[in-house]
C-alpha cells in the first residue's frame, strides 16, 4: 500500500510542476534514480527490520548477479512451460517444434562477435510469439522444445527422444556433418529437419535430403553475394586468402566458383595455417601487426583481398594490416550475411525493436535464421488441416508457399535442393554496404537464383 501511494505521489509531482502528466522521459529518469537508491539500500538493515524497497526481496537488493539469476530462472521456467504441450482449448491443436541447439562455441577474434548464450534461440522464441499471435485466431498454437547439444552428446539419440514425444519439426544449428546425421536419422519417422546455421554446399548438393530444409544461406550463395558486388564495382582482381581448415577450403572453393561465374580473376591464392599463435595472447596485436603485412606482401596488382576463414583465425586481422592499401571482403571487412543488427530496410527496424524488447540485445544472423524457420512452420501449418504436419511440409515445398522476412520480397524454397531463396546483406559491422543480388544480374525465373547453385548446376538428387 505504501508503494502504491508513493507511485501516486510520483505521478502527481511532474503534473504539478509542469502542468501535465508524467512523460515517458520523466518516468525513465525516475526509474534510474529509484534503481540508484535501491542499490544504496543496506541489505543487512533490511533483513533486520523486515523492510523491502519497492516490494523486492532484501537478500537480493542491489545485486546484479541476483537479478541475472532471477532472470535466468524465469527463462528456465518459461522454457519448461513451452516444452510441454500447451493446454489446448477445445478445437485448438498445438504444433510442437524441437530445437537441437549446438552450444559448443569456438573462439572468435573480436569479443563483440562472441555469441550470446541464447544465440539463435532468442530468434526462435520471437518466431514462436509471432506464430501464436496469429494462431489464436485460427485455433492453432505452437510450442518450442529446446534441447542443448554438445560435441560429446549422442546427437541421433537426442533426436530420437524428441521424436518419441511426437515432435516432427526440428530446427538445428549443429555443424554440417551433424546436420546430415540428423536428417538421415529423422527420415524413417517422417520428421523434417530445418538447417538454420550450416552453410555447407554439400548439404544442398551430393548430400541433400528430401527431409532437410536449408534456411541458412549456403557458402555458394554467400560467395556469390560478395562476388556480384565486387564485379559491379569493377573490382575484378582478387587476392584469395584461405584458412587451413576443411570448411575454410570449402569456402575458398565457393569463391573460386564465383570468380569463374562472374568473370573475376584470382591473381594469387595464399593459405593461412592455423597454429593458435596469436588469437588469445597478450602479444597478439604485436604479432598480427607483423604477420599480416608479410602474409600479403609481394602479390601481383589486385583490387581487393577476399578472405575465406570459417574458423575466425585470421580474417579479422586483415583490415588495415595488408601490405598494400586494399579493401577486404568475405570473412572480414565487407561480410555477406542473412542479417545484421544495423539492418533497417523493408521494415527491419520494426523486427529489430521487437527482438530487442524480448532478448535485450541486437538480432544476429543466427537469430533471424531460426526466426525464419519457425515462421515458415507457422505459415505452412496455417494453410493445412490442423495437426497435419506432412501436409504442412508438402505445402511448404510447393510454389504457392512464401514467407515474409523483412527483405523486401517473399522468400520461397528451391524445389531442387530445398534451399530458401533470400536476398543477402553485405555488412561492414556498422552499416549495410549493399544487398545482393546486385543490379544487372538477371535470371529467367527470379534474380534470387543468381545466388548459389541454380537448377542446371545442382548435383542434388532428393530422396
Amino acid at each position: 500500500m505504501v508503494g502504491l501511494l508513493f507511485m501516486v505521489k510520483v505521478m502527481e509531482r511532474p503534473k504539478a510542476a509542469a502542468g501535465n502528466g508524467i512523460s515517458r522521459r520523466d518516468l525513465v529518469a525516475w526509474g534510474v534514480a529509484a534503481c540508484t537508491c535501491r542499490a544504496a539500500f543496506d541489505p543487512a538493515r533490511a533483513q533486520e527490520s523486515g523492510e523491502t524497497p519497492s516490494g523486492g526481496s532484501p537478500a537480493g537488493v542491489g545485486s546484479v548477479d541476483s537479478q541475472l539469476a532471477a532472470s535466468a530462472a524465469d527463462r528456465t521456467r518459461q522454457d519448461a512451460a513451452a516444452a510441454a504441450p500447451a493446454p489446448a482449448a477445445p478445437g485448438v491443436v498445438n504444433t510442437r517444434i524441437g530445437y537441437l541447439r549446438w552450444v559448443e562455441r569456438r573462439p572468435v577474434i573480436s569479443l563483440p562477435d562472441q555469441p550470446p548464450p541464447d544465440d539463435g534461440l532468442a530468434g526462435a522464441r520471437l518466431g514462436l510469439d509471432d506464430n501464436n499471435t496469429t494462431g489464436r485466431f485460427m485455433d492453432r498454437s505452437f510450442s518450442l522444445v529446446d534441447v542443448p547439444l554438445r560435441a560429446s552428446d549422442d546427437v541421433p539419440a537426442e533426436l530420437a527422444r524428441l521424436i518419441a514425444t511426437g515432435v516432427r519439426l526440428v530446427l538445428t544449428d549443429a555443424p554440417g556433418p551433424q546436420v546430415l546425421r540428423l536428417a538421415v536419422a529423422a527420415r524413417p519417422s517422417g520428421t523434417t529437419i530445418f538447417n538454420v546455421a550450416a552453410p555447407d554446399d554439400s548439404l544442398r548438393g551430393a548430400d541433400c535430403q528430401a527431409n532437410l530444409v536449408n534456411v541458412a544461406p549456403s557458402q555458394a550463395m554467400l560467395a556469390d553475394a560478395v562476388g556480384q558486388y565486387l564485379v559491379w564495382k569493377k573490382w575484378t582482381r582478387w587476392l584469395l586468402l584461405v584458412g587451413s581448415h576443411p570448411d575454410d577450403v570449402a569456402l575458398g572453393n565457393a569463391y573460386r566458383r564465383t570468380a569463374k561465374r562472374y568473370g573475376a580473376k584470382i591473381v594469387e591464392e595464399r593459405t593461412y595455417k592455423d597454429t593458435d599463435g596469436s588469437r588469445e595472447t597478450d602479444s597478439g596485436v604485436v604479432q598480427t601487426q607483423q604477420q599480416m603485412p608479410v602474409f600479403t606482401q609481394g602479390v601481383a596488382a589486385y583490387d581487393v583481398a577476399v578472405a575465406a576463414d570459417e574458423n575466425s583465425v585470421f580474417a579479422e586481422y586483415l583490415p588495415y594490416r595488408t601490405w598494400d592499401a586494399r579493401p577486404v571482403a568475405g570473412s572480414a571487412g565487407m561480410v555477406p550475411t542473412s542479417w545484421d543488427p544495423s539492418s533497417e530496410s523493408f521494415g527491419g527496424t520494426q523486427l529489430q525493436n521487437r527482438f530487442a524488447r524480448t532478448a535485450r540485445r541486437g538480432m544476429r544472423a543466427s537469430d533471424l535464421q531460426a526466426w525464419t524457420a519457425v515462421r515458415m512452420i507457422g505459415e505452412a501449418v496455417s494453410h493445412v488441416a490442423q495437426g497435419d504436419v506432412a501436409a504442412a511440409i508438402a505445402y511448404m515445398k510447393s510454389p504457392a508457399f512464401g514467407v515474409a522476412a523483412y527483405k523486401g520480397q517473399k522468400l520461397t524454397l528451391r524445389d531442387w535442393d530445398l534451399q530458401l531463396r533470400q536476398p543477402l546483406l553485405l555488412a561492414d559491422g556498422r552499416t549495410i554496404v549493399s544487398i545482393s543480388p546486385q543490379p544487372g544480374f538477371l535470371h529467367q525465373v527470379t534474380e534470387l537464383d543468381t545466388l548459389g547453385y541454380d537448377r542446371p548446376e545442382t548435383t542434388c538428387k532428393l530422396q
